[in-house]
């Protein structure tokens, strides 16, 4: 919908995965919510996922276009990982995050405060409150960078030797193993009969471009012997995995999804935290409470905070170390794993796994972590 300045309970600028999810659940609540977005209504590209024990339990299984059943990872050995990995339908996602209820608006925010939203063309939003959910574009922040193709899944067998999926593959070609810059196999079913074959580029600063993953992909499927015709749908990923203190959200607009950290620093997943904190902050501006103070309790503060300095010491970490902190991490029991990547408040899980990869981690890869934990320099 476009047309004269609109108002609403609360004005949602930006409709990625965590815009849509908020707008979708404030509306469930019967709260006005006007969504505003360049493109708002054009279909997601990326491909998302998330594991199945992270999920709300409102989001239907049309989201879903498949479940990989305890997926793979290689450090320096193979680890079964046991939780499920979903990868969703990016339609499917958009349908169940319903904007019917919304009042959506085509248009470029210019200037977002407290209480009001300011767009290109000179109209005037206004809301009890502002959500800015742009997201974050930093290319002095680290980055996660990676290029993947999707084949049929009978061309991926080579590599996946019936496994159900690889989380992370950091195995390297021989001619590639002494390479700066490591980076992994992420090979994931899309349903359909479909695979998806990335090389990632966990963080880097500066990261890995596409032109050089797309070679270790090649290399990589050269050496498994898969032959691919190059006409393949392709998939480039590029995102800050922090968000710089330089794209924060002005005084009185609270800033969500990557833009307002719900991004783990250290991984770059943020779709499944989005998903989970949308019923929270629905809750908060329906009745009326601080939804800064319930999104970020000290608890959460000093989670992002100690993943940040985990973020640094990675980053700090020399190519060869890096399998062994995998393996140190895939070692962990299931609700470690689960307290390092997913939960966003549990200082005690964090601070545990964090301590557990330390002291099985080797001594030169103890130095290095120690160094960004206690001087996290990212931007």
């Amino acid at each position: 919908m476009n047309g004269a300045n609109l108002s609403g309970d609360v004005v949602i600028v930006g409709l990625g995965p965590a815009g849509r999810a908020l707008a979708y659940r404030c509306a469930q609540r019967g709260l006005r919510v006007v969504a505003i977005d360049k493109h708002p209504f054009r279909t997601w590209t990326p491909t998302y996922g998330a594991w199945t024990d992270e999920l709300p339990s409102w989001l239907g299984p049309s989201a879903l276009a498949a479940v990989a059943v305890r997926p793979s990872a290689f450090g320096t050995r193979e680890w079964k990982i046991e939780r499920d990995y979903a990868v969703f339908t990016t339609a499917g996602l958009q349908q169940e995050l319903s904007l019917d209820a919304c009042t959506v608006v085509q248009g470029s925010a210019i200037r977002l405060g407290a209480g009001v939203v300011r767009l290109a063309d000179g109209r005037h939003i206004y809301g009890r409150v502002v959500i800015d959910a742009r997201g974050v574009r930093e290319p002095r922040a680290p980055q996660q960078t990676a290029f993947g193709i999707v084949v049929p899944e009978e061309t991926a067998d080579p590599l996946l030797e019936g496994r159900s999926a690889w989380f992370m593959d950091w195995r390297q070609p021989a001619k590639l193993a002494a390479m700066a810059a490591p980076s992994f196999l992420y090979a994931i079913p899309l349903g359909g009969g479909a695979t998806l074959l990335e090389e990632t580029c966990l963080a880097g600063q500066p990261p890995l471009g596409f032109a050089e993953l797309r070679a270790r992909l090649q290399s990589r499927l050269s050496a498994h012997g898969v032959a691919v015709t190059g006409a393949e749908p392709v998939e480039r990923v590029r995102f800050a995995v922090c968000m710089p203190a330089s794209t924060r959200s002005p005084q009185g607009v609270l800033a969500i999804g990557s833009r307002g950290g719900i991004l783990h620093p250290a991984t770059g997943y943020s779709v499944a935290a989005s998903l989970s904190v949308a019923d929270l902050l629905a809750d908060a501006i329906a009745f009326r409470t601080n939804p800064r103070a319930i999104l970020w309790p000290l608890s959460a503060r000093l989670v992002y905070a100690l993943r940040e300095r985990g973020l640094a010491s990675f980053l700090r970490l020399s190519p060869t170390d890096i399998p062994a902190f995998f393996d140190a991490f895939f070692a962990l029991p299931v609700p470690l794993q689960r307290s390092y990547l997913s939960g966003r408040t549990d200082v005690t899980g964090l601070v545990t796994a964090m301590r557990r990869i330390f002291t099985a981690s080797p001594w030169p890869a103890r130095r290095q972590l120690a160094a960004g934990v206690m001087r996290p320099e990212l931007h």
